[in-house]
């Protein structure tokens, strides 16, 4: 597992002055959780492909840099993960956190991900989220509500409870709003 610090220690100091500041000015900004809102994909300002329609569906939010191995070893379950679910209502959005939108177009084209695949170049959506580590993954239900975290990808152990989870969640009614 990559921690974002070891990568970009001033971006990280750059992050912990900008959250800093802006919970002064709005109030404590707490860290994305389950049973929480995951923030709008729409409203994030992401580049680099098209976002999916997500509304009603089971959401996989992967972030995920070009320089990270484990993040590589993630695409091709992902990619069976979206092969197998998606005609049953899940949604796979990675978010790409790289800088260099270069490194993300090689990537991405090495790779050649069956899911949608995003650029967020100037971290307004993994400040947000507060992403811990590359990779980290978010699973949010129909209604709009995390209800899980997945920090690192862990080969079959990780395929497994995504899986586990995945079904039980495409098999809950959406709540009316």
């Amino acid at each position: 597992m990559v921690k974002l610090h070891d990568m970009f220690p001033s971006f990280l100091a750059q992050v912990a002055v900008a959250t800093a500041l802006s919970s002064l000015a709005s109030g404590l900004h707490a860290q994305v959780a389950p049973g929480g809102p995951f923030p709008s994909l729409a409203a994030a300002g992401l580049t680099g492909g098209t976002l999916p329609e997500t509304a009603g569906s089971v959401l996989f939010v992967d972030f995920w840099a070009s320089w990270c191995a484990p993040c590589k070893a993630s695409f091709p379950a992902y990619s069976q993960l979206q092969a197998d679910y998606s005609g049953r209502g899940l949604v796979i959005v990675a978010v790409s956190v790289d800088e260099n939108p270069a490194a993300y177009a090689a990537f991405v084209a090495k790779l050649k991900p069956t899911f949608a695949t995003l650029l967020d170049a100037k971290h307004t959506l993994v400040q947000e989220v507060q992403v811990p580590t590359m990779p980290t993954s978010y699973l949010v239900d129909r209604s709009g509500k995390v209800r899980f975290i997945h920090a690192g990808f862990h080969g079959q152990q990780t395929e497994r409870e995504l899986r586990r989870e995945i079904d039980g969640l495409l098999g809950e009614r959406q709540s009316a709003p």
